[in-house]
């Protein structure tokens, strides 16, 4: 592998929400979209009648790219599940954006050689 390849990977974050209405999937995707690059996403689009109802929404952001705009607290409908998965440095960049707009609750971490996944819940603040 190539090192441009290596450093792009230890920057990309994987994000998937679940336990929340598709406004609030949007939302917190929305606060990602003006910190960071969108590379692959399946966020909320507009509902279909015959689709069946999604549970989770995932996207993937690239922390090393974007524009790294904060934006003020948004609201939520209710709570929303966040795990968090890619390189410690990128998972705990997107963990700290996610600090500034949402209340957040750590509920687990778990670490591997290369990677990490953080399990959080977020709120309105």
């Amino acid at each position: 592998m190539s090192d441009v390849y290596d450093l792009h990977i230890d920057s990309d974050v994987t994000v998937q929400l679940s336990d929340c209405s598709r406004e609030d999937a949007r939302a917190v995707f929305e606060v990602l979209d003006h910190a960071y690059q969108l590379e692959d996403t399946t966020t909320p689009g507009p509902k279909a009648a015959t689709a069946p109802a999604t549970t989770v929404w995932m996207a993937t952001f690239d922390t090393a790219a974007g524009r790294h705009e904060q934006t003020p607290p948004v609201p939520l409908q209710g709570m929303v599940g966040a795990l968090l998965t890619g390189g410690y440095r990128a998972v705990d960049e997107v963990e700290k954006v996610l600090g500034h707009t949402f209340a957040i609750q750590s509920l687990q971490s778990v670490s591997g050689d290369q990677e990490t996944e953080a399990r959080l819940l977020l709120a309105a603040r």
